[in-house]
Formats: C-alpha cells, structure tokens, sequence
C-alpha cells in the first residue's frame, strides 16, 4: 500500500494553514483599524477553518491508521517517520518535504497569533487607561469617613500602649 492518502491529506494540512495565516495577517491589519464588525467576521472564518483543519487532521490520522496496518505495523506510533521507514524513497522525501512545509506554516502561525495577541493586549490596557481617565475618582482629602470607619472597628485614636 503506498502513502499517497497520507500525502493528500498533508497538501490539504498544508493548504489549509496557509489560508489560516493569511487570515492571519488580515486579523492584524484590522485589529491595528479596530474595526470590531470586521473582526466578528473574520473570527467566524477562523472558526471554519479550524474545524476544516480538524477533519482533515482526523483525515489524517485515519490513513496513516490504515497504512501501518496494510503495512504490518499497527502497534508502532504513528509518525511520520514510522511511515516513512515503510515507504520507498519517492515517498520519503515527499513527506519529508510535505512534513518540513506544514511545520513551517505552523511556525508562521504561531508568530503571527503572537503579535496579534500583543496587539489586542495593548488595546485592552489602552480601554483601561480611558475608563479611568473618565471615570471620578473619589479621593477623601480632609478628615471624614476614613477616620470614622478605623473607630468603629474599634482602634482608637491613641495607643494606649505607648
């Protein structure tokens, strides 16, 4: 049995991650306009692409399953250097390359999910410094409520120990 299920489902890993990063990229662009409708639309996509990016990794697993056992292999881990020590050196190199792609599209992903965390961290603490900036403070600078609140408690007024 050849790997070429294993192969189409990693072009289609692949292919996946990469509209997945230029979502990505287009997340930042908005995020840096604070166009708040746009993100609510751009998260729906996000949201589709990670359950096609699932199946198809489900997709995945299934073949690389069904290969070890045409193989003989079943109890081995499935990896991809399980599968490759199976296959014949056409195949070997094409996962190999396939494997090195879909790794560096994760790589990219993941730094870019890092800036845009960044990003919508600094809009928060941006939110924050406006709301207090609007909001009243309420700062008590003569004698009053705080004195009032420390005898109730029942400190008095001078230490009768010192």
């Amino acid at each position: 049995m050849t790997a070429r299920n294993i192969i189409g489902s990693l072009e289609k890993l692949i292919k996946l991650h990469k509209s997945f990063n230029q979502l990505a990229i287009r997340k930042t662009a908005i995020l840096k306009v604070n166009d708040t409708e746009a993100i609510t639309a751009l998260l729906i996509s996000e949201q589709k692409h990670i359950k096609a990016i699932s199946q198809t990794d489900k997709e995945r697993e299934r073949a690389v399953e069904e290969f070890l056992a045409a193989n003989g292999t079943a109890g081995q881990p499935a990896t991809i250097q399980t599968v490759t020590e199976l296959t014949g050196p056409e195949e070997t190199e094409v996962l190999e390359m396939l494997k090195a792609a879909l790794i560096d599209e994760v790589a990219k992903l993941k730094e870019r999910n890092g800036l845009n965390q960044q990003l919508i961290y600094q809009s928060l603490q941006f939110i924050n410094v406006s709301l207090d900036m609007l909001r009243p403070q309420h700062q008590n600078l003569n004698y009053g409520d705080s004195i009032g609140k420390t005898t109730k408690i029942g400190m008095g007024m001078f230490d009768s120990k010192a």
